[in-house]
């Protein structure tokens, strides 16, 4: 069956869902999408005005390609809408140069012949005085990297979906996807319609959804903070977003409002989530000990006191690497899930290979290594 006959549901109109329907809807395909909520709400990952675009990757150099192929979907979407969905200003990624992630980096850079800079600690100091390294540590600058908007992100390529014939059905939670002979079945509260194929993208509701599925994900509840500086030098004329490695794993980025800085934490940081329809969104006092800490140690500029909170949620899996590709016995079925804090960046990337295995079976991208094909735990 051509791409232009087949008809296909997007199961979660967020991060993924937004850009696997733009790109099947590119490719011709009849696009029904679904979510909970609608596009670019803050009920799950993808809040808080910015997240991290790097070409460097800590986790595995086998990203960097995904990565590129991001990298030009990013550009082609924003010429398409005429949106800024990306502001590229750089990200310095740092930690003790003997850890694994920064290995991992320099290897990617060096395997990739990625755009960087490496910094000592007097380069760093001068040129960006906003930060520490300690005796050890390393700074790299990649220079193909900075600012992602995420809600704007979601609603724009949901919206060109939908300008390329989609149809998104807002405020209507899937109940029930079920693999049927030739296709899927998608249940929601006001009945049941059959697809060629299904692209299922459900965030934090994973588990609700699919309860037998045959790899763990854990939902983790994430805290991000704003600070004020009490200098000028984060809002200079570079302003980069970072991330350090070890000993303690955060990330920051200046805000596009030029007045506060944001502050996330990794998986480890963050307790289990619970239900996920009844996250606790208040933060304790005692929870925010590790950002004074941080503060301390790294980012001596900022003011402790926080002047913004907010939770949110995301799927991380034992290996933290994601599951992309079909459901076993279920080939029509293509599940994007556990992206482990490590999706939006790769989330056009994603979309497009979601679109190439609902609508061909396989696609050209190298995903061996996050193929839910023949994948006994993750």
């Amino acid at each position: 069956m051509s791409a232009a006959r087949k008809r296909v549901a997007v199961v979660g109109v967020g991060t993924m869902g937004s850009q696997a329907a733009w790109r099947l809807a590119a490719r011709g395909a009849e696009v029904v999408g679904y979510d909970r909520f609608a596009p670019g709400h803050d009920r799950s990952a993808a809040g808080g005005e910015s997240r991290i675009f790097r070409s460097a990757h800590f986790e595995d150099s086998r990203y960097v390609p995904l990565l590129k192929h991001a990298d030009t979907l990013w550009e082609q979407l924003q010429q398409e809408t005429g949106r800024e969905l990306r502001r590229l200003t750089g990200c310095l990624l740092m930690g003790p140069t003997e850890h694994q992630q920064m290995a991992t980096v320099l290897q990617s850079i060096a395997e990739h012949g990625l755009d960087h800079e490496v910094l000592d600690a007097e380069a760093l100091a001068k040129r960006f005085p906003q930060y520490r390294i300690e005796d050890g540590d390393a700074a790299v600058l990649d220079r193909r990297a900075g600012l992602i908007r995420p809600e704007l992100t979601v609603q724009t390529a949901a919206r060109r979906a939908e300008q390329l014939g989609a149809v998104i059905h807002r405020y209507t939670p899937v109940r029930e996807v079920t693999p049927v002979s030739g296709g899927v079945e998608i249940r929601t509260d006001t009945g049941s319609e059959r697809f060629d194929a299904a692209v299922v993208t459900p965030g934090p509701w994973v588990n609700d959804l699919l309860p037998a599925l045959p790899w763990e994900v854990q939902i983790r509840r994430i805290i991000s903070a704003w600070f004020v500086p009490t200098t000028d030098a984060w809002f200079g004329e570079e302003r980069p977003a970072f991330i350090r490695t070890a000993p303690t794993h955060c990330y920051g980025l200046p805000s596009p409002d030029g007045i506060s800085v944001k502050l996330g934490l990794s998986q480890a940081l963050h307790r289990p989530a619970g239900d996920p329809n009844q996250l606790d969104r208040t933060v304790q006092p005692e929870e925010l000990e590790i950002f004074a800490d941080l503060m301390g140690r790294y980012l001596p500029d900022l003011n402790p006191d926080p002047t913004r909170l907010a939770v949110y949620m995301e799927g991380y899996t034992g290996s933290s690497r994601p599951l992309v590709g079909p459901l076993p016995g279920a080939e029509n079925l293509i599940l994007l899930a556990g992206f482990s804090g490590h999706g939006f960046k790769l989330s056009p990337a994603f979309g497009d290979i979601a679109a190439d295995l609902a609508l061909d079976g396989s696609s050209p991208q190298p995903i061996d290594f996050i193929s839910t094909l023949d994948r006994t735990a993750a």
